[in-house]
């Protein structure tokens, strides 16, 4: 089977499953009350995020990690803020994105052997994760650091000023 039947394959299938799921919501009296989508609709975000995964894995297309994280993160933000009515907490939450497209390029490079994504994956986390703690303390978040969280901006501006001073090194061949 080669790579254009399988991925067509893996999406009839996918939307076959999404089609039986909401059809039975729709026939079945009670499961949508059951199920309760009014507080768990985001989980149907995090449930699209399983079903590319499994297009995927059945289309060997390490690549769907990316957006895989992207809607595990975003339904798992949202589900957060629907359950305890935090919506204020988009204000700095958004800036877990950037760290969500991170895990999943740091998947990526894992399933491919490419080491030289890596970094960039981890950076990516890194600097999403200190622009949460940063704009979390001032919008009303978590305030992890008290009144040093500049510190973290310091620090991160410190590592990219040393970074930026310091000669990239060459891949390749060996100098005669």
């Amino acid at each position: 089977m080669n790579q254009r039947q399988r991925s067509g394959l893996a999406f009839g299938l996918v939307l076959i499953l999404i089609g039986v799921w909401l059809l039975l919501g729709e026939l079945v009296p009670g499961l949508r009350e059951w199920l309760a989508l009014s507080q768990a609709w985001p989980l149907l975000i995090v449930a699209f995020g399983v079903f590319l995964l499994i297009i995927g894995l059945l289309t060997r297309t390490p690549g769907m990690a990316v957006p895989v994280c992207l809607f595990w993160g975003i339904g798992g933000l949202i589900y957060y803020q629907n359950l305890t009515g935090r919506w204020d907490s988009w204000a700095y939450g958004w800036t877990l994105i950037p760290g969500f497209v991170g895990v999943g390029l740091l998947l990526t490079g894992l399933l491919e052997n490419r080491r030289s994504a890596l970094t960039g994956a981890i950076w990516l986390i890194v600097i999403s994760l200190v622009l949460f703690v940063v704009f979390a303390s001032f919008l009303g978040g978590p305030n992890l650091l008290g009144a040093y969280w500049p510190v973290l901006l310091i620090a991160l501006g410190a590592i990219l000023l040393i970074r930026s001073l310091i000669p990239a090194r060459q891949s390749g061949g060996g100098h005669a």
